[in-house]
């Protein structure tokens, strides 16, 4: 059985009037990326900050690594984390930023900044003020901030934000690189759910506070919709053929010329016989997994 790296139990969070987390628990196990998911004000923010140490639970425990308590400040020295707005200091280097960043926290060396910097792709940054740096470099510089202490677990609060989808591409198959060799458990919460589609290997999905499921990436397979999408010359006439000669499949018309068969039980062979014999042309026909939007979607 693998080790629990983060564990909260019966987490309840409020501020005056407003309750951030309802009796939520869930656990992240080592080697995990967990996509963390839920809507604005969610709560996932708080459970992070919770988890950081940047807030306390109202009620409810939280573990790292197996330890609780007063044990856990020892415990987050194992952790490295972007939450929100990454803070840099503009008018320095990369190479600075690092250094600075390092002495705050009493942990690196400046001999591993020039592999940090190759490892979030800022290499070739050099004199290069971070005020001048992209977004994209922003976040790879608060990425291998994230990384200084070497950390067991990386958590990482919309890491993605605002990026082109080449900068999107950069983080994703670095977080995969981090996590395949070096074994970094990563929890990431981001709004973009294709995205974190291709990366996770578990998910947490919390709404108004509460945790609504847990699930493993094969679990979210198994429970994702698989239909068949086919495209027809007439699908008023493919609509009737198929609920005379098929009576335990769904369809339904989506656009012109376009019909969604559930149900079909691996009969497409035969179903498309029948509709050639019965005059209606095929002209394209695809298997559709429902996707995590989609999922996530009907959830809600």
């Amino acid at each position: 059985m693998r080790e629990i790296v983060f564990a909260a139990k019966d987490v309840t969070k409020r501020y005056k009037n407003t309750v951030a987390l309802k009796h939520v628990s869930m656990e992240v196990k080592k080697g995990d990326i967990y996509g963390f998911i839920g809507e604005n004000g969610a709560g996932k923010t708080t459970m992070i900050r919770i988890l950081t140490g940047l807030a306390f639970p109202s009620s409810g425990e939280i573990s790292l690594f197996g330890k609780v308590g007063n044990d856990l400040s020892k415990e987050r020295k194992k952790i490295g984390s972007i939450i929100e707005s990454p803070a840099l200091y503009l008018e320095m280097t990369a190479k600075e930023n690092l250094e600075v960043q390092m002495l705050q926290k009493g942990v690196g060396s400046k001999k591993d900044i020039a592999s940090l910097l190759r490892t979030v792709g800022l290499e070739e940054a050099g004199r290069k003020k971070a005020k001048n740096f992209s977004l994209g470099m922003r976040q790879r510089l608060a990425l291998a901030i994230a990384l200084i202490n070497n950390p067991d677990f990386l958590v990482l609060d919309e890491p993605t934000n605002g990026l082109d989808p080449t900068g999107i591409m950069e983080i994703r198959n670095l977080l995969l690189r981090l996590n395949q060799e070096k074994g970094t458990t990563i929890l990431i919460s981001t709004h973009i759910l294709s995205e974190l589609h291709l990366l996770a290997t578990s998910y947490g999905i919390l709404s108004k506070g509460t945790l609504v499921k847990q699930m493993t990436a094969k679990e979210l397979d198994e429970a994702c919709e698989k239909y068949l999408e086919i495209e027809v010359d007439d699908s008023a006439k493919a609509l009737d053929i198929l609920e005379k000669n098929f009576a335990s499949i769904c369809t339904e018309t989506v656009g012109i010329g376009k019909l969604i068969i559930r149900n079909y039980d691996q009969e497409t062979a035969r179903l498309l016989l029948i509709l050639s014999k019965n005059g209606v042309q095929v002209k394209n026909m695809q298997n559709v997994t429902e996707t995590l939007e989609e999922y996530y979607s009907k959830l809600i």
